[in-house]
């Protein structure tokens, strides 16, 4: 890899001081014209970048806004693409960042603001924090924080309707043993998903059936293995409504291994579509959190305050929605 092209690497090609390149770099006054269209041609030619540090000592500021994650996964990833899109017109840049998922845990945020936070981001979006009100010395949103809102500028989904709604299509299908695998005790998007399951069955009159009621943890690994108890049992269910997209496909993937034919055998649908939904066999059924319009949402949040420009909510609430694929039908007589 070529060295990074320095300042002083600008001063030397242009046959001026750095003094002067600093002056032109951050638009002082003291340059001649010419000269300044000099030093601005050597640095397109040399590709001259200043450091992130190197801004921030200078001006206090980045103009990058940090997203950051306890890993990247298919949720998170679609954050990043709306957080992108709502960079659009803003003089802001977006760092995403990570340490990884064995540097997880409580109070991650807390590590990587302290990381970041003064020399490299302005202000942050947290992306499912487990600390709600971390105090890193920069702007902070949070997007479905663990113990859901609080005072801290947030953006999340409305979890329970779209619970309610996923539940209520199947018992419109004629479902009646409708299985529910369950998300991240921690979280209280899980809390909601699993309370608008419960809501809508009781509304139905129907009992709900602790035996039909599963962990999954939002992941597809820890997901398996209470589907295939609960698909393998005598009087299996003829629906499960899973708390995110990740366990519904593996419960598509645990009914085929079983023989089970989905719809024909069993009905599934998850939560968020994420991409992966419309590519299953076949397509999922799912509700749809606009997980792209969160990150865009957050964003928007967090340049108003950097900004400070009046924020009429600190609590954005976007609406969910049921969208009808290939793996919901009436249950077979």
């Amino acid at each position: 890899m070529a060295p990074r092209v320095t300042i002083t690497d600008v001063a030397r090609t242009a046959g001026v001081s750095v003094a002067t390149v600093s002056k032109v770099i951050n638009g002082r006054y003291g340059v001649a014209q010419a000269t300044s269209v000099k030093v601005n041609e050597v640095i397109e030619e040399l590709g001259y970048e200043s450091s992130l540090v190197a801004r921030s000592l200078r001006s206090h500021t980045t103009h990058v806004l940090g997203i950051l994650v306890a890993e990247f996964e298919p949720f998170s990833a679609e954050i990043l693409k709306g957080a992108a899109a709502g960079l659009a017109d803003t003089p802001y840049e977006l760092l995403a960042y990570t340490g990884g998922h064995q540097s997880g845990g409580a109070g991650w945020e807390r590590r990587y603001l302290s990381r970041l936070s003064g020399t490299l981001i302005d202000g942050a979006v947290l992306v499912t924090p487990t600390v709600v009100d971390p105090d890193g010395g920069v702007p902070v949103v949070a997007i479905d924080p663990h113990a859901g809102p609080s005072g801290l500028p947030t953006v999340d989904s409305d979890n329970l309707r779209g619970a309610v709604l996923a539940t209520e299509h199947l018992l419109g299908l004629g479902h009646r043993r409708i299985g529910f695998v369950a998300g991240r005790a921690d979280l209280e998007s899980s809390r909601l998903r699993e309370e608008g399951y419960r809501e809508a069955l009781t509304a139905a009159g129907i009992a709900v059936d602790p035996a039909l009621v599963r962990p999954g943890d939002y992941r597809k690994e820890s997901s398996r293995g209470p589907l295939r108890d609960l698909l393998s049992s005598p009087d299996r269910p003829t629906a499960v409504f899973a708390a995110n997209d990740l366990s519904a496909i593996a419960a598509l993937e645990v009914a085929r291994e079983l023989g089970l034919d989905v719809p024909g055998d069993l009905s599934v649908i998850g939560f968020d579509d994420v991409p992966e939904a419309a590519r299953t066999t076949p397509p999922l059924s799912t509700v749809r959190q606009p997980i792209q319009e969160m990150g865009a949402a957050a964003i928007r949040l967090l340049v108003a305050l950097l900004d400070g420009l009046p924020v009429a909510e600190t609590h954005v609430r976007l609406p969910t929605s049921l969208v009808e694929r290939g793996t919901t039908a009436p249950p077979r007589a």
